[in-house]
Order: structure tokens, then C-alpha cells, then sequence
């Protein structure tokens, strides 16, 4: 594990908490977990904002939640189910990383979406280069949320993870993520339901960039498809 003062000079140098940065950090080897494990490797689809920081533009503003969607076979939907594959994850990110994610900070929970259909969201404590001996009670958390209703409208692709610290992740490691079409339409999709400044900032951002070149006529179909199930146009 890096020392707590690359991440405060990588803090200091953009103008960020520590707290942002440690984090940020935490996350990129939390992704090389997940694309380690069996379970999740082919069928956790991440996207979001933080796909975009970690996957697309290094850039890109700092994000706290990790967001996926699950696409493959039906599997055992319960808390305990979700709990071990990640206490088997934590002890991976631990053994190469020495970040530690305690299993009474391990939470996941069951719910049902706007949609009424399941939903999951995770909740990991975890110690990191800054919050070395707090309870874990105390300790900073992070959040997983896991659509498990959405299809999949594009092709996922294999995307490096965006790691700008001096600990390189084991093997260069990569997730299977939302093409660059997919997120875009999905953040076009998110701006015209909620309206939100962060939304709206995502759009603008998005439309600027001139790689990876967007085909128009992707994002158009896919926004189309994404808005009919929301039954938000016609």
C-alpha cells in the first residue's frame, strides 16, 4: 500500500481532501477485485460516473460510488450470497494491495427499485493509507449499487483502470465496462428524469470531448431504447 503522503501530495496538487483522493484509490483496487473474482469478472457491467473517471478520462471529476449492472445467469439473491463473494474480494484487494476492508464493514442489502424489481446495494468500510486505526464504525465507507433488471444495450468492452498511483495494480488490471455510447446515452437519459447539476455537468462534459469519438448513430438508437423502458418518450 502507498504511504499516506502520496496521498496527500496528490491531494494538495489538485486541490482535493485527502479524504477524495483516499478514496479514489481504495476504489481502483476494489475494481481489480472484482474483475479477479469468478463471480463477477464477466457478469458486473461497470458504468456511471466512475466508470468515466476510472475507465475513460483520468481527468474526469472525482466520483465515490461504484455502479454496475448485472448481466448473466440467474443466481442465489440473498444478502449472505452477496457478502461472501465480496469477503472473498476484500481478501484479495488485501493480499496484493494491503488495504483492509473488514468483514463487519461488509453490508448488503436486498431492495426493491422504482420498478419494483430487486436491486442491491453494498456498503464497505475500509482501512486506507489515511484511516489506519479507527474502529470500523469510524472508518470511511464506500457504496455498490447493482442494477440487476437493465439489459445491456451495446456490447460491453474490457477497459483498463485508471490508477495514477505508484502501487501499479496487479497485471494491469481491467473491468468490463458500459461502452462509451452506453454511458453517454445513459447520462442523456439521466438528465432529461432528474434534472440534476451533476447530470447536466456529466452532458456538457461528455459533448466537448473529442475522444473517444462518439458514433451518432449508436448513442442516438440507445438513447431511444433506454427511454422507452423508462417510458419517458415515445
Amino acid at each position: 500500500m502507498i504511504l499516506k503522503e502520496e496521498i496527500q501530495a496528490i491531494a494538495s496538487e489538485k486541490k482535493l481532501g485527502i479524504d477524495i483522493v483516499e478514496k479514489d484509490y481504495v476504489l481502483g483496487w476494489i475494481l481489480a477485485g472484482i474483475h479477479y473474482h469468478q463471480s463477477t469478472k464477466n457478469s458486473w457491467v461497470f458504468k456511471g460516473g466512475t466508470c468515466l473517471k476510472k475507465c475513460y478520462f483520468e481527468t474526469y471529476r472525482f466520483s465515490e460510488d461504484l455502479d454496475f449492472t448485472y448481466q448473466g445467469e440467474q443466481h442465489e439473491l440473498t444478502e449472505p450470497f452477496y457478502k461472501k463473494i465480496f469477503t472473498e474480494i476484500a481478501e484479495w484487494v488485501h493480499e496484493n494491495s494491503g488495504i483492509e476492508l473488514p468483514e463487519k464493514g461488509i453490508e448488503f442489502e436486498i431492495f426493491k427499485n422504482k420498478r419494483n424489481s430487486n436491486s442491491v446495494q453494498g456498503k464497505l468500510s475500509y482501512h486506507g493509507p489515511i484511516q489506519r486505526n479507527l474502529n470500523v464504525t469510524r472508518l470511511p465507507r464506500l457504496k455498490i449499487d447493482i442494477t440487476l433488471d437493465e439489459p445491456v444495450i451495446l456490447e460491453p468492452i474490457i477497459k483498463k483502470i485508471s490508477h495514477p498511483y505508484s502501487d501499479k495494480l496487479k497485471d494491469g488490471k481491467k473491468i468490463l465496462a458500459y461502452s462509451y455510447e452506453e454511458i453517454f446515452a445513459e447520462k442523456l437519459r439521466a438528465l432529461i428524469q432528474r434534472l440534476r447539476p451533476r447530470d447536466l455537468y456529466d452532458v456538457i462534459h461528455l459533448f466537448q470531448q473529442k475522444n473517444p469519438e462518439v458514433d451518432p448513430y449508436l448513442l442516438k438508437n440507445t438513447l431511444k431504447k433506454k427511454c422507452e423502458r423508462e417510458l419517458i418518450c415515445n
